[in-house]
């Protein structure tokens, strides 16, 4: 992953000023928090299946290794090609190894955060081969020459009309057409890349190590048309993807539906084990896995293996009250939200995605919603501090917070300042409801796109001083009398 060559404190505000980004989040967002609450409503043990997720996804990370090797092992008694890569470069040179090797020439692609990761599109094009995304978000972005910003809703930031004016420059279809017509234009467009590839790509929800099948779970059916129709299948696999057995696999996959878009189980869920047999009607004659690293063996041995548990679902995206107003792209990373600003700099180190840790409130929203409870505020944290011991923060955060904590030591100091701030604040520009509009001079950025809570006139310490003062002077008058 690339680091972009902006702040992100210019991409948010940039975000936040692009109106149809605005827009489209607005329609958008609520659609997916309500129907995750309603679907957990509608199963009474939906609590315990997120415990049960939980210590599934722990006990898989912890046992890793052993996992790998039984997946690696029944996958190739399968008849599977199983194929490991360290980093994103060998990912990339493997899947371009097989397309040689097999005369490829046209690949079409199933949706794959680990495709972007990897950049592997743009190194499939210079190579000279045709790329074709199935996925109807991923060929928007396509088309556009845009690249997602959600993970299983890639084109969250794009608002209906954007989408009518480009299919009508590219498929021709009305200015003002439908959905369901720009749906079938999307069909009949993609319809001849599936009959004329060479070589399906796909990403996988999950491996499962006991029968050494990988595992896709979509909602339109393109992933099945991948992954049977060409006459090679390449599988790009995060090795933390595990599900030991397919027991396990069952409920994780009750909660991956239910938490990213409300669904029971989705619409499509293929299990693909091994390449076609003499018995079957369809199906490739090669599936290659590529088992990939880049970063996660790294993540394992730290204090951020805890991110290695998500299942991909976006609910913390979805509920996080950064997310909802900036999108992904402000973000700069392929895994945008509260559990990519973890797992970014969990796979890419801290020193390219340091002002990440910062783009949350810290509200907690996100461990709420993770189906497999995520504990994120507490490996933010982490990140901050190492943030500060590593001397990245910015100037004006080491200042400010070697002046508060000599302040905060000094009660006669500390109490003047308080007393500036809440004089000061008090001058500001206030809502109806009292609270601070505009903060004043270099804290304006604050409010620019929030308000601020102002200061009591009084601290709890004088407040409290002063009815101690009044309960000995209550305690005097009844002794007199």
């Amino acid at each position: 992953m690339h680091p972009p060559a902006t702040t992100f404190n210019q991409r948010a505000r940039e975000a936040l000023q692009d109106d149809n980004l605005q827009l489209a989040l607005e329609r958008t967002m609520h659609h997916f928090v309500d129907g995750r609450l309603g679907a957990f409503a509608r199963l009474p043990h939906g609590e315990a299946l997120r415990d049960q997720g939980r210590i599934i996804r722990a006990n898989a990370i912890a046992r890793l290794d052993e996992h790998l090797e039984t997946f690696e092992r029944n996958a190739r008694a399968n008849g599977s090609v199983v194929h490991w890569a360290r980093d994103d470069a060998e990912a990339r040179a493997i899947v371009l190894q097989i397309a040689r090797e097999n005369g490829v020439q046209r690949i079409i692609k199933s949706k794959s955060m680990l495709s972007e990761e990897i950049e592997l599109n743009p190194a499939l094009e210079r190579g000279g081969l045709d790329v074709l995304e199935t996925d109807l978000g991923e060929y928007i972005v396509q088309l556009a020459h845009d690249h997602p910003s959600h993970i299983i809703a890639p084109v969250v930031h794009w608002p209906l009309e954007d989408v009518q004016a480009l299919f009508h420059e590219h498929l021709g279809t009305p200015m003002d057409a439908s959905i369901e017509e720009l749906t079938a234009a999307a069909r009949k467009a993609l319809r001849d890349g599936f009959l004329q590839a060479d070589m399906g790509v796909s990403g996988a929800n999950f491996y499962v190590a006991e029968t050494g099948s990988v595992v896709l779970v979509t909602n339109e059916g393109n992933g099945r048309f991948v992954t049977t129709t060409p006459r090679v299948h390449v599988a790009l696999v995060g090795i933390e993807r595990v599900a030991p057995t397919l027991q396990e696999l069952g409920t994780l996959l009750q909660l991956l539906a239910r938490s990213a878009t409300g669904q029971p189980l989705s619409v499509y869920t293929s299990i693909v084990t091994g390449p076609r047999r003499s018995q079957d009607e369809d199906g490739p004659d090669q599936v290659h896995i590529i088992l990939i690293d880049n970063g996660r063996t790294n993540a394992l041995a730290g204090e951020l293996a805890e991110s290695l548990y998500c299942i991909r679902c976006g609910a913390c995206l979805n509920v996080c009250p950064v997310y909802r107003r900036l999108g992904g792209h402000a973000y700069g990373s392929v895994y945008p939200g509260p559990i990519g600003i973890t797992v970014t700099p969990a796979l890419d180190g801290l020193f390219p995605w340091h002002e990440l840790p910062q783009a949350s409130t810290l509200c907690g929203a996100c461990t709420e919603a993770c189906p497999v409870r995520i504990d994120i505020p507490r490996m933010l944290l982490k990140l901050r501090a190492d943030t500060v011991d590593a001397g990245l923060a910015p100037a004006w955060l080491r200042q400010g917070l070697a002046f508060y904590a000599k302040a905060a030591s000094h009660p006669t100091l500390f109490q003047l300042g308080r007393k500036l701030a809440a004089t000061t604040l008090r001058l500001a520009p206030k809502s109806e409801g009292g609270w601070i509009k505009r903060m004043p001079g270099p804290l304006a950025a604050w409010t620019e796109s929030r308000a601020f809570p102002p200061l009591a006139a009084e601290s709890f310490s004088e407040r409290w001083r002063k009815r101690t003062q009044s309960d000995e002077t209550t305690v005097r008058r009844y002794r007199w009398k």
